[in-house]
């Protein structure tokens, strides 16, 4: 550092070196990473709609899921694959800060952006429910809480980051018991609390997924596990109401993907995604069909790893776009780079958020960065126990304060927001989100070009 600046590497150090030139790029280059970052996140978006989501909803109703429960666990563990693979890099191939960066410096996004996202973007109304959202907010806040801790001193040691695999598995423990732990609380706060009332009228209200399963016959045999909140006989438990993609509907196979669809609109964005649909074709088993529907996880897995890739050349692309334009590297990285890295979550939760099943939206939004700090969890206990157990890996915890504070404030409003709003997702909350996001990122931007605080960087070489 000179005179009390912060020296920062630049985002591209850690992504190979584009095929335009700095001059070529400006010279019009710059054109082609666009198209290429607007086709990528149509790739993403068809990822998940046509290969991710339908095995998600398979994988929910084997296990007797609740809509929560899935959005907070396999749905937050696939979709923040891009960042687990991100924390990676950063622990064994760049050693760098990248993990630690990328996963808390998107948190906000996550939290607020994404909510903005699917009640703006959002046809329908959905209404929530108030033991998810505390429960994955309380275990978010102690999580990040952690993380805080172990970075403040820079370095981390093997039995820290044994610490938050520890916080992620009584996490999943809490979920295996979700169902009685919300009837428990349910009864215990109802008389005291409306909201809890409310969710014990509509859940008594909700149907079970039912009717292609009479039809494709069982996908696996259903498990016993009475003492369990996850494994149930009784499709009862389930709640998830209605089927995402229509599965309930469907009498006999699903209509192939090579269908053209009938509006105008549909049918450029098809000719369009044309490659990457067969791509995805060859490669992905198609779980909707029924000579495919007992490949659900393969199809869960290898969509997820698509996701990763696709993200990672999402981001890559806006790295070098945001250079070529001139964008503070400070700035690029609170918000097109968080966002970029984010994309999966986003485009996910905005989707299941349009077919009405608002719980598993935000236990996806926050269950993604619960997912989070488990990514930073597992490269650092591997490092510090089995590969370099010599010493801590260092870490810089530079910009501590206000990521500890933005983190809390961001879990505490989007809680509030939910309540005051009713516990319901719809335009007014992503309004709302929106306006918080904004004001929160301005502030890191301001923070970070130390216009406040004391807190100046700049990128080395510059």
């Amino acid at each position: 550092s000179e005179n009390g600046t912060r020296c920062v590497l630049p985002s591209s150090s850690e992504f190979p070196e584009g095929f335009f030139t700095p001059q070529e790029r400006k010279d019009g280059g710059i054109v082609i990473y666009f198209i290429i970052i607007l086709y990528m996140f149509l790739a993403v978006s068809i990822v998940c709609d046509d290969y991710f989501l339908p095995s998600l909803e398979i994988i929910s109703e084997c296990l007797g899921l609740s809509q929560d429960v899935a959005g907070a666990t396999f749905m937050a563990a696939g979709s923040s694959a891009p960042e687990l693979v991100t924390a990676f890099l950063g622990a064994f191939v760049t050693k760098g800060d990248i993990g630690v960066s990328t996963i808390l410096g998107s948190a906000i996004y996550n939290l607020l952006g994404i909510s903005a996202a699917c009640g703006l973007f959002s046809t329908v109304v959905s209404r929530l429910s108030c033991w998810p959202l505390f429960r994955d907010c309380l275990v978010y806040t102690i999580s990040a809480a952690a993380v805080l801790a172990m970075i403040s001193d820079n370095r981390i040691y093997w039995y820290e980051s044994a610490s938050l695999l520890l916080i992620y598995g009584c996490y999943i423990l809490i979920l295996c018991f979700d169902i009685k732990i919300n009837q428990y609380l349910m009864k215990k706060f109802s008389p005291c609390c409306t909201c809890f009332t409310k969710a014990m009228e509509e859940n008594a209200e909700q149907q079970p997924l039912v009717g292609w399963r009479e039809e494709s016959g069982p996908l696996i045999r259903q498990q016993s596990r009475t003492d369990s909140g996850i494994f149930q006989d009784e499709l009862d438990y389930s709640h998830l109401s209605t089927s995402l993609h229509g599965l309930d509907e469907i009498s006999g196979d699903h209509p192939n993907v090579f269908t053209m669809p009938e509006a105008d609109m549909k049918r450029i964005l098809w000719v369009l995604s044309l490659p990457i649909i067969t791509l995805l074709y060859l490669t992905i088993p198609d779980c909707r069909r029924q000579f495919w529907r007992n490949w659900f996880m393969v199809t869960f897995l290898i969509s997820a790893a698509w996701i990763s890739a696709i993200t990672y050349i999402l981001v890559w692309m806006i790295t070098i776009a945001g250079e070529t334009l001139g964008i503070p590297e400070s700035v690029m990285g609170l918000t097109l780079l968080a966002a970029g890295t984010s994309v999966p979550d986003t485009v996910a939760s905005v989707l299941v958020a349009r077919k009405g099943n608002g719980d598993m939206a935000m236990s996806n939004i926050v269950g993604s960065n619960v997912f989070d700090m488990l990514c930073l969890g597992i490269p650092w206990f591997i490092k510090t126990a089995f590969i370099n157990t010599s010493g801590p890996i260092e870490v810089n915890s530079s910009g501590l304060t206000y990521t500890a504070i933005s983190l809390i404030c961001s879990v505490v409003f989007i809680f509030l927001a939910v309540h005051l709003n009713g516990w319901k997702i719809d335009k007014k909350l992503g309004t709302i989100c929106l306006v918080l996001y904004l004001v929160f990122t301005v502030l890191a931007i301001l923070y970070e070009l130390g216009i406040i605080g004391n807190n100046p960087t700049r990128v080395c070489g510059n």
